[in-house]
């Protein structure tokens, strides 16, 4: 039966590779939505090549544009052209069987809300939305009988591993991690990072964002969150260890203390055909693991010494349902600010403990009961690190 499917963020990487993965599987999904930021001439190509219902663009005095774009002889119906916050949910209520999520940041969460609520199953490698608001996010989707198939790849392997088990026969949740690329740097060498430096993944070819994370490891952290609330495990049970070949993608251990990993050369074509196709699984033309050429795995402990957001993150999941919301925001205004060489490397963990330890010392145990307090908790961060920000230009 053919599946359909919505996809967020369709001319970002999660959505460039989830369309590669349907078209190499004619017949076995339709794409029945897709919604954009910024790329217009990629999303009108996208249009016309697998002639969506609805396609959102992010800025409103681009939907004429689209439209006149899309009207050939080539798409034989119409196609509903919408744009902003009501184009992303729009596109995440149309009738998809699976909503892919591949938004970058909290623009994300409230198109997840809206196709939780309408009863869509969601394909998440939005990781925000779980770090975000993970308990308001399960909740509802426990409330509806809707399921969420993880897309990160650490996460992915973790649902793989999980299948057919009980969570009361789980021991812990065991992340692996490349460790980015100050692996091997001394704090001192760190603390002098440029930019260039730290967007140089060794593994992963990844937006900007994503990549100064890996480097600080809040990547990480945030999958923590974000591994709490998807699979309801405790966060002291589940662990981080560092292995640079990104081969082992994650593990999990049972209480008899058997544990089962998913492996597999780095390529994001293979969780996202996980989601695309669960339960069942679809032939991908990828590179063939070869453990005999690969010879061995690596695995170290992370030095929270010189990646501190680490165990911020640790901080934030165990101190309120809000606080990973703050952290969350706090981050991204300092990516943002080392992106723009404003901040050194060092300053970004600086100013995401500062503004959480502002969270926790007045708000501790915080709940989150809808998606005005997750709006709410997330402004106030922006304002908290921007204030930070200030503060620390005053000083300079």
């Amino acid at each position: 039966m053919t599946k359909r499917l919505a996809i967020l963020g369709s001319t970002g990487s999660i959505g460039e590779q989830t369309l590669d993965v349907v078209s190499n599987h004619p017949g076995r999904f339709d794409v029945v939505s897709i919604a954009a930021g910024r790329r217009v001439e990629r999303l009108i190509e996208q249009a016309r090549e697998f002639r969506p219902r609805v396609v959102s663009v992010g800025d409103p005095e681009q939907v004429e544009r689209i439209r006149d774009a899309l009207v050939t002889s080539e798409i034989p119906g119409p196609i509903d052209v919408v744009s902003g916050e009501r184009g992303l949910e729009a596109v995440a209520v149309e009738s998809a069987d699976l909503v892919v999520a591949g938004l970058v940041g909290a623009i994300g969460l409230q198109p997840v809300l809206a196709a939780i609520r309408a009863g869509r199953a969601i394909g998440l490698a939005n990781k925000e939305v779980m770090v975000m608001a993970g308990a308001l996010v399960r909740r509802e989707a426990e409330a509806r009988g809707v399921e969420i198939i993880p897309i990160d790849s650490e996460h992915s392997a973790i649902f793989q591993c999980l299948a057919g088990s009980r969570s009361s026969e789980v021991s812990r949740l065991i992340l692996t991690c490349s460790g980015g690329p100050f692996r091997t740097w001394s704090k001192e060498r760190i603390e002098k990072a440029r930019v260039e430096e730290a967007l140089a993944h060794p593994n992963w070819s990844m937006g900007d964002k994503i990549s100064i994370d890996s480097a600080t490891l809040m990547n990480k952290g945030l999958e923590v969150i974000e591994a709490r609330w998807l699979f309801d495990v405790e966060a002291e049970r589940v662990d981080v260890v560092v292995h640079p070949q990104s081969i082992v993608h994650s593990l999990v251990e049972y209480c008899d203390r058997s544990v089962l990993a998913q492996l597999g050369l780095p390529d994001m074509r293979v969780p996202i055909a996980v989601a695309l196709a669960h339960p069942e699984r679809v032939e991908l033309d990828v590179p063939r693991l070869d453990l005999v050429e690969l010879a061995r795995l690596d695995f170290e402990e992370p030095d929270r010494e010189r990646f501190p957001c680490l165990d911020l993150a640790y901080r934030a999941v165990s101190g309120s349902e809000a606080a990973p919301a703050i952290l969350n925001a706090a981050n991204e205004v300092a990516v943002e600010a080392f992106l723009a060489r404003q901040i050194a490397f060092p300053e970004i963990a600086a100013l995401n403990g500062s503004v959480l330890e502002s969270h926790l010392s007045a708000r501790a145990g915080q709940r989150v009961d809808d998606l005005d307090a997750v709006i709410s908790a997330d402004a106030w961060a922006r304002g908290a690190a921007s204030e930070w920000l200030a503060k620390r230009d005053g000083d300079n």
